[in-house]
């Protein structure tokens, strides 16, 4: 049978997160679907998420070879605590990282071609490579005006359904479940980093601000508005990123 969008939709578009994640992960997309992480401040919850279904549902870490110290000791943490049996590190093409991005300071000039090299390049590989189908994100519709009407169950411009189990989900939502599942918080959080990607496009953000303001804050200038996703949830046809 042909998975189609307004199939699953019907048949799954209302269902809660746990529930969602059950029927694509061990029915839908059975070996064919993937869950991708960045290990940033809001990982954890879809992690144990995810593990609660299948430990061994592969885990697509985008390495961009950019992070903080603090988020590769986190996800040791997190598959040793969770019990993660499949995690996958996605890195740049070396070759390619080399014409493009010699110096490794393409982030500071060029930031839409950077995520590419280092985000969008990679999960794409991955996933042909890997014949996935279907990829879980944990993104909430609270976190941006592009993300404010995201459906729980997508398909993208490449064929590849994205599914989203807690785009409904508030930020009190997360943090409770976090905090009643005993999950342990990014080291960086604790210092104000309530959004944490990258560390050279990442800082701090004051007490009252939108946990997404220290994202790419240094493009402020670079261009009209402040950059606001690195691109893999975004299509190509609204960017001129690629190289």
């Amino acid at each position: 049978m042909t998975i189609s969008l307004s199939r699953l939709t019907s048949f799954y578009g209302d269902l809660d997160a746990p529930s969602l994640l059950r029927v694509m992960i061990k029915e839908e997309f059975a070996g064919k679907i993937a869950l991708l992480t960045s290990f940033g401040s809001d990982s954890v919850l879809m992690l144990s998420l995810v593990a609660d279904v299948d430990v061994n549902t592969p885990i697509l870490f985008l390495e961009t070879q950019k992070h903080f110290p603090e988020t590769l000791e986190y996800a040791k943490t997190l598959i040793q605590q969770i019990g993660l049996k499949n995690v996958k590190y996605l890195t740049p093409d070396i070759a390619m990282c080399g014409r493009i991005d010699p110096d490794g300071t393409l982030w500071s000039t060029t930031p839409n071609r950077c995520c590419w090299l280092r985000k969008v390049e990679p999960l794409k590989r991955a996933v042909k490579d890997e014949g996935y189908q279907a990829i879980i994100t944990g993104r909430k519709r609270y976190q941006t005006k592009d993300r404010s009407e995201m459906s729980t169950i997508e398909l993208d411009e490449d064929g590849i359904f994205r599914i989203n189990p807690i785009a409904e989900w508030t930020k009190e939502d997360q943090q409770q479940a976090t905090r009643t599942r005993n999950l342990p918080a990014h080291p960086l959080v604790a210092k104000g980093y309530k959004s944490i990607g990258c560390a050279p496009c990442t800082a701090p953000v004051k007490d009252g601000e939108d946990e997404r303001a220290g994202r790419w804050a240094h493009t402020i200038g670079l261009d009209q508005d402040q950059k606001v996703e690195c691109g893999i949830h975004v299509p190509s046809n609204q960017t001129n990123w690629s190289v």
